[in-house]
């Protein structure tokens, strides 16, 4: 037989990877998002917006959502804030290091705040948006964690004024 006259090869279908949500009730990380993004006390409501934000993560090409998820909060959590001090009848900002739990609170906020400041699309692709940009370092609530550690540095003059 020719070239011409070959029979067709079967194209191999790629397989489609099936998505197993990391998502977990006992993870203290995943619980403390959830109850950041409850509203009213909707917690199930809350649980599915994360889940379905796990979900389009992994099909916008993250394979380790988990991993992912966490690198984010990671990237969105600031070391230094400022804090205004009432000393001598002025106000200073005063850099002051921020307590591991404070640290993770923020970086939660920012995300979530971020998120919900987006329109036109469902809160939990916004989400994923701002997950994945914070994990690349870019995204809102990383620039909001560069411009506070920013403003500490510029304010490190008033660094002696911490212990009054």
């Amino acid at each position: 037989m020719t070239e011409e006259t070959k029979a067709p090869e079967k194209k191999e279908k790629e397989k489609k990877v099936k998505f197993n949500s990391p998502f977990s009730f006992t993870d203290p990380l995943q619980a403390k998002v959830v109850n950041c993004i409850m509203k009213c006390g909707k917690k199930t409501v809350a649980q599915r917006i994360l889940q379905d934000a796990f979900a389009e993560m992994f099909r916008r090409g993250e394979k380790d959502v988990l991993k992912t998820f966490e690198t984010a909060v990671k990237n969105a959590t600031p070391a230094i804030e400022v804090r205004p001090r009432r000393i001598g009848g002025s106000i200073y900002q005063v850099p002051t290091e921020v307590n591991p739990k404070r640290q993770q609170t923020l970086a939660i906020r920012w995300i979530l705040t971020a998120a919900r400041s987006g329109k036109g699309q469902p809160v939990a692709k916004r989400l994923a948006s701002e997950i994945i940009d914070a994990a690349n370092e870019r995204g809102t609530a990383f620039s909001k964690k560069e411009e506070m550690h920013k403003m500490a540095h510029a304010n490190k003059a008033f660094a002696h004024l911490a212990r009054y």
